[in-house]
């Protein structure tokens, strides 16, 4: 095709004028410029620019090349943004990947933002609806609805959406694509510190190998025989490790702390029974006197006491004498035969990890000396005639392999002692002793059979790892190997409130008021968070118990508690009023968010108690807390502007925070060259001790667009699926969706969170997602206040029931059950009945003088489909729920569909 040379010529001419003119503008035509095109309103600000220099700035007719009228300084207003463009031009500009980019922030009077420089890019412009801006290179000419238009065509959605168009996840959806963490198993009796820690199925050591370690806390330790090492033993049944997965392991009921492990060696079955005991009677709760708190706390890893704990303990160890009686291990291995042939079965009795002891096959004892005996193994009644051998069994014959472990050497006749106790009986009674601890508790029942046994199952884990001196001394909530920490044995405490085990709660209360320094600080792990976290969960104790008489006997702690928070943010006056420390294992020294938030918080609830209570001090604690939210809620809103917005997977862009106002943005976005790799993630400090704590800690409100925001980006940027890096349950995305009723993302994250972080079989809980810090406490607590805010929780004067529960739940022949949790309100008694005929039925009854003004019930049909009759209040059917307004204690419910 032929042009006419003069068209030609006016083409290029143009072209290479409105080059020209970007060139002379930008003085450096390698030197980035981009265009803010707003959709509506006069817009006037300032532009503030990092590792950069602004050299010149326009206002640009929208849709035209040229660049318009030129604008000195830094300051500009736009009177018709329809029609006008903000475009900006720089020079030495960052805009390689790597640390200390140039970046932009866009100040005005509603809503200040910032940018990369090299992010702007015509084919993802920076587009943030909220504010009603785009950023675009000085090239792309086009308006804010065009561009809009332009991203709203592609049909993009955030995770959450494209979620919620999903069907409900569920575990079995889930599992086949999260990390499988098979977890040893803890024995112990619960508030003694000595427990029994069993490894098989891990790593590599499967199919036959089984690693037994006594541990105190569940850390391990020595004794003189053991050279410096821990009290570990090895015991082996089957010809060892193949190449099957024949292992097949599962707790008493699927809740009790006693293991069950199946080996399938072709024809031969090993089946062992595994549970802790006492050393002389059966096991009974009224003959265990458990570990003092302080003794406990030694043991416990990583214990960072304050020099006036540490002397208490030393105290506390020069007059504990010997335990009366050893915990024992009890282990009966049944043996059968199920093939048609005879055929040999292997085993191995448990022995020591050092060589400097023997095996007595004339008493089965096996000893460092014959005073200082660790284990007694029978076989079929007799001692075992050898420490490895091999049996001979018929077909469809068992044989009995019996040892009782104990956790440190006793003298021989204890031992011969031990020889004459019955296996039978002491079994009967470890299934009492944890099925009344059951007993005690408040009952809740799900209609899916895994998530009903972890909730009694996950209730006796903490029961086991929580130490102290019964019947009635101060207790140990201990996170795992941890001593209590105020953040993490939170979920802990909350549970047994929400489960009515109000005086365990109190007494583990008591362990930090126990250990509290004498400058008021709470907490002894070394985190700078715990003291504003402890006063906290003690406002949770009152808000649930309302027990006055024990918050006035704990008031001089309490006091001294909220002083040392006024006085620390005294002194740092001169950082605006917000408090400086670490909140994790990285010593990040900053104004922390967390850290703020917390304090905040504490102050908050100690501020409402002291109201309630009538105490004089409410009314200077409810300054206090209200002027640190105060410059908190600020600060945090200063650092957003200033902190570069992100792409969201729909085509938006979203404003960012960082976890304290010292950083210039989110710390793993790495504008700054540092290093902080840790815990196998980049986003521990972002997304698991970041700004999602400024809304848990009511700086915000749930429902503020800031808040939304913030769940928004660290939801897309720092979560995968919808659940945490490292430890997701350190995070409280799920406790925000629990409360919003973001359905779908909750469910999600709740499944992918339970299946990769838990042993699927035993339901004992990681710490981590890589295989470190087993039977961590604070995320059983986690996955148990994630179910009780699925099933209930509080809001204002509102109690909301079911707002996140599956719907399979609801299905024929189901039925949901809280009978006696706790709440806020009170005792709350709720029951559901799944679709049967075309209905649902549900009855609440929540009686007393605290009960709520208002019931909200989610009740979701099956296939998702809106009930077109209602009895028992008003059907709200975009949440699928029913409102219960001048709520008088008892409703009955019945949906239609």
């Amino acid at each position: 095709m032929k042009m006419n040379r003069s068209i030609i010529i006016s083409v290029v001419a143009t072209v290479f004028l409105s080059s020209f003119n970007i060139l002379m503008a930008s003085g450096n035509g390698n030197d980035p410029g981009v265009r803010i095109v707003w959709r509506e309103g006069e817009v006037k600000g300032r532009i503030e620019v990092q590792n950069a220099t602004l050299s010149h700035m326009f206002l640009n007719e929208v849709g035209h090349e040229s660049n318009g009228k030129a604008i000195s300084g830094n300051a500009f207003r736009i009177a018709k943004v329809d029609r006008q463009a903000l475009a900006l031009y720089f020079s030495g500009a960052q805009t390689a990947p790597g640390p200390e980019p140039s970046w932009v922030t866009v100040r005005t009077g509603q809503h200040a933002f910032s940018f990369f420089l090299r992010d702007v890019t015509g084919t993802n412009p920076i587009y943030i609806p909220a504010y009603g801006v785009v950023v675009v290179p000085t090239t792309d000419l086009r308006s804010y609805s065009e561009v809009e238009a332009d991203i709203l065509s592609r049909g993009r959605l955030t995770k959450a959406a494209r979620t919620d168009l999903k069907p409900e996840a569920s575990f079995e959806q889930v599992a086949p694509h999260t990390r499988d963490m098979s977890c040893p198993i803890l024995l112990g009796l619960g508030r003694d510190m000595r427990m029994f820690e069993i490894t098989e199925e891990l790593q590599d050591v499967t199919n036959g190998e089984k690693w037994i370690k006594a541990v105190k806390s569940g850390c391990p330790f020595t004794i003189p025989e053991t050279e410096g090492n821990s009290n570990s033993y090895l015991f082996a049944v089957g010809r060892g490790v193949g190449p099957l997965n024949n292992i097949r392991r599962w707790l008493e009921n699927g809740t009790l702390p006693i293991y069950h492990s199946e080996m399938c060696d072709e024809d031969m079955v090993y089946h062992s029974v595994w549970f802790a005991s006492l050393e002389n009677g059966s096991l009974m709760e009224e003959q265990v006197e458990g570990t003092d708190y302080l003794i406990s706390d030694a043991s416990n890893y990583r214990h960072i006491p304050n020099p006036e704990h540490q002397k208490q303990m030393e105290e506390k160890k020069k007059e504990t004498s010997a335990a009366a009686q050893e915990v024992v291990l009890y282990c009966r291995t049944h043996i059968v035969n199920t093939g048609q042939a005879p055929c040999y079965a292997w085993l191995k009795i448990p022995r020591s990890f050092v060589n400097n002891y023997r095996y007595d096959p004339a008493t089965g004892y096996s000893g460092f000396t014959p005073e200082r005996i660790f284990c007694v193994s029978l076989l079929d009644g007799l001692p075992v005639p050898a420490e490895e051998m091999a049996v001979l069994i018929q077909p469809g014959d068992t044989v009995c392999l019996d040892f009782r472990l104990l956790h440190e050497p006793v003298d021989a006749a204890r031992a011969a002692a031990l020889r004459e106790k019955s296996f039978d009986e002491h079994y009967a009674a470890c299934r009492v002793h944890w099925q009344n601890k059951l007993s005690r508790a408040a009952q809740i029942h799900v209609p899916e059979q895994r998530i009903d046994e972890m909730l009694q199952a996950g209730l006796l884990h903490l029961d086991l790892y929580m130490t102290g001196r019964e019947p009635d001394e101060t207790l140990a909530a201990n996170v795992g190997i941890y001593s209590p920490i105020g953040t993490e044995s939170a979920p802990i405490i909350q549970y047994y409130l929400s489960m009515g085990l109000n005086e365990l709660a109190r007494r583990s209360l008591d362990y930090f008021f126990a250990t509290q320094q004498s400058n008021g600080r709470m907490g002894t792990f070394g985190y700078m968070v715990e003291t504003g976290a402890v006063l906290w969960n003690v406002g949770e104790y009152f808000r649930y118990t309302r027990d006055g008489e024990w918050i006035r006997k704990m008031k001089p702690g309490l006091v001294k508690a909220c002083e040392y928070l006024m006085n620390w943010r005294r002194s740092e006056q001169s950082e605006q009023s917000m408090i400086i420390g670490n909140v994790e294992d990285p010593d990040d020294y900053y104004r922390q968010f967390m850290l703020n938030g917390y304090a905040c918080l504490g102050m908050s609830r100690m501020a409402e108690m002291m109201r309630e209570l009538g105490e004089p001090e409410a009314q200077r604690y409810a300054v206090e807390a209200a002027e640190w939210r105060e410059v908190v809620r600020k600060t945090a809103l200063e650092s957003m502007e200033k902190s570069p917005v992100v792409p969201l997977s729909d085509g938006t862009w979203s404003p960012t925070l960082p976890p304290w106002p010292e950083a210039p943005g989110p710390r793993l976005l790495y504008q700054k060259a540092e290093n902080f790799y840790s815990h196998a993630t980049f986003t521990l400090i972002d997304a698991l001790c970041g700004p999602v704590y400024l809304v848990f800690c009511e700086v915000f409100e749930p429902d503020e667009p800031v808040s939304q925001t913030i769940m928004n980006y660290t939801d897309e940027l720092m979560y995968q699926g919808h659940s945490g890096f490292s430890q997701p349950y350190l995070g409280r995305m799920n406790w925000w969706r629990a409360l919003t009723g973001h359905v779908n993302p909750f469910i999600d994250a709740y499944y992918s969170t339970i299946s990769a972080t838990v042993d699927r079989q035993t339901y004992s809980f990681w710490e981590h997602l890589y295989h470190v810090s087993p039977h961590k406490t604070h995320e059983v607590g986690g996955f148990l206040m994630d179910t009780r805010w699925m099933l209930y929780k509080e809001r204002g004067d509102t109690l909301n029931i079911f707002s996140v529960i599956p719907r399979t739940w609801l299905e024929e022949g189901k039925e949901i059950r809280l009978d006696g949790v706790q709440s806020y309100f009170g005792t709350l008694n709720v029951s559901v009945t799944g679709l049967k005929d075309g209905v649902i039925t549900a009855t609440v009854e929540c009686q007393g003088e605290r009960k709520p003004d208002s019931v909200m019930v989610r009740l979701p049909h099956p296939e998702g489909k809106k009930a077109i009759a209602v009895t028992g209040g008003q059907y709200i059917p975009e949440k699928e729920s029913v409102l219960i307004e001048n709520f008088n204690g008892y409703a009955q419910l019945r949906l239609e569909f």
